[in-house]
């Protein structure tokens, strides 16, 4: 091995600077994201230390997190040194932090704004590359009962089954409901579709004593409600 790829491997760092001692020694609040990765990939290349190789993925990313929790496993092994056990690492990693922050979203039981629901449903709508109708079931307290996906695919009164919205809400003894759906495309302006369903909700809702307090458009960063631009 050449001296300059000898310094390349983080075996020859020091001790305090290489990603898993350093975590021991300072803990995980300590390690930036490309030296948690590279605990994750373990190596680099020929070239280029784990660090590195992790730094060049992520600037691939404009060091977004959320946009790396995107790649498949054939965008990651594009890099060299990825092989598929490391693009698998990475993926897997992600995803337990992704379903992380929907579990302490989950946790903020009661709906008290707009922002408290786009809190909610954000991790599980915010990165889908197709669109999902969802349904939030509210108790006399604000309190979630459940959240339900009521359709996949596109918003359209026959894709979505009011009658099974409905049922859901009698089952629970639901006294309120807040209609949620993503936009991939990351526009955040209602359509007519959006705003014809949401209607139709309503007043379907309504005829059971049950109130829709508001229908969120979800992207990725930002959310649009209907109830904050008194379109309800």
């Amino acid at each position: 091995m050449s001296d300059q790829n000898q310094y390349f491997s983080i075996k020859n760092w020091n001790e305090n600077d290489r990603p898993r001692e350093k975590l021991m020694l300072k803990g995980r609040i300590a390690l930036t994201d490309a030296e948690l990765i590279a605990i994750l990939i373990g190596s680099g290349n020929r070239n280029e230390s784990a660090v590195q190789l992790s730094q060049k993925i992520l600037a691939s990313v404009e060091n977004n997190l959320n946009q790396l929790g995107k790649l498949s496993i054939d965008d990651l092994q594009v890099f060299k040194g990825i092989g598929e056990a490391k693009a698998i690492s990475i993926i897997a990693a992600l995803e337990l932090g992704r379903r992380r922050r929907t579990e302490e979203a989950l946790k903020k039981q009661k709906v008290t704004s707009s922002r408290s629901v786009f809190e909610l449903m954000q991790p599980i709508l915010g990165e889908l590359p197709h669109e999902e109708f969802w349904v939030v079931y509210l108790n006399n307290a604000n309190k979630v009962l459940l959240s339900m996906q009521l359709s996949k695919g596109g918003i359209t009164g026959t894709l979505v089954d009011v009658r099974l919205a409905l049922k859901k809400a009698l089952q629970l003894g639901a006294v309120a409901l807040i209609l949620a759906h993503n936009h991939p495309s990351g526009s955040l302006k209602p359509s007519e579709a959006d705003k014809s369903l949401t209607k139709k909700l309503k007043i379907a809702a309504e005829s059971l004593d049950i109130k829709v307090l508001d229908h969120l458009i979800i992207t990725e960063k930002s959310y649009f409600s209907f109830a904050d631009e008194n379109l309800l």
